[in-house]
């Protein structure tokens, strides 16, 4: 990514001597408050990326373009958004590349979305509220920018009912019942493509491993992970206190197509 100078319109994040951050939207006119002084926006455009500017009470401000983790536990939303340590696994679990093909399904804020595309992948969204719809392509189009948003469509659609999409690589699903969506996804994906499922209930889970068991997809794993922190200060070393911890499961299976002679394949061992 070639260095160049911050510009009007696109976000920053303050981060202050105590390490406090704050995602600022920059303009030729905007100023940022906080309870340690007003910053100009003017005090930032044109500077690198980097710059170290002060508020007129003399605290400091460090100014950087932010990731996309720190875009996505801050962006506006509608709803609650899958946490960073789950995107993260989602992409490789579903083994996203440029140019693979993805239906996403239940597109709530976007976060999701910013990563399948961040990752170069096609996404059609499915989301059944208008307002979820409309919040997740603002997100994508002012964190990504047009080339990201000309490789997404969201429609307001029931996945539940069917998938209009054929010969898809991956199907990614953020929804209360993904077992509803099983024999649809057999349809719709290509032989080899994958199936992947954020639930928040280990019951959703099980029942969904229920009804990949009985459809033409093997492979069925279904994961946690879980992030901690730790302390480390002088000979003062420990685990963090608080972590993140659990927040949903990731089930993934791959779609093998039907054995001969119409019987189910082996399962494999898990």
């Amino acid at each position: 990514m070639s260095r160049r100078p911050l510009e009007a319109g696109e976000r920053v994040l303050l981060v202050d001597s105590k390490g406090r951050q704050y995602l600022v939207t920059l303009t030729e006119t905007g100023r940022f408050h906080s309870h340690a002084g007003i910053v100009e926006h003017t005090q930032l455009l044109g500077q690198d990326e980097g710059v170290t500017v002060r508020a007129g009470t003399g605290a400091r401000y460090t100014a950087v373009r932010p990731t996309l983790a720190d875009f996505v536990l801050r962006m506006p939303r509608e709803a609650q958004v899958i946490y960073p340590k789950d995107l993260g696994a989602i992409l490789l679990l579903a083994d996203v590349a440029p140019g693979t093909r993805v239906l996403e399904a239940g597109v709530g804020s976007g976060a999701l979305s910013l990563a399948l595309l961040r990752a170069g992948a096609e996404v059609v969204g499915y989301e059944l509220r208008p307002d979820f719809a409309a919040r997740a392509v603002a997100n994508v189009s002012d964190f990504l920018g047009d080339e990201a948003a000309g490789r997404y469509r969201v429609e307001q659609h029931d996945v539940y009912g069917g998938i209009d999409e054929v010969d898809l690589d991956r199907i990614v699903l953020d929804l209360p019942e993904p077992w509803q969506v099983v024999k649809h996804a057999e349809g719709a994906l290509r032989p080899g493509g994958i199936l992947v499922a954020y639930t928040p209930s280990i019951l959703q889970a099980a029942q969904l491993r229920e009804a990949l068991a009985a459809s033409d997809f093997e492979l069925a794993q279904t994961v946690e992970h879980l992030t901690r922190g730790w302390y480390l200060e002088g000979q003062a070393v420990r685990p963090d206190h608080r972590m993140v911890a659990h927040t949903g499961f990731l089930t993934s299976a791959r779609l093998l197509g039907p054995v001969p002679g119409g019987l189910k394949a082996p399962r494999l061992p898990s």
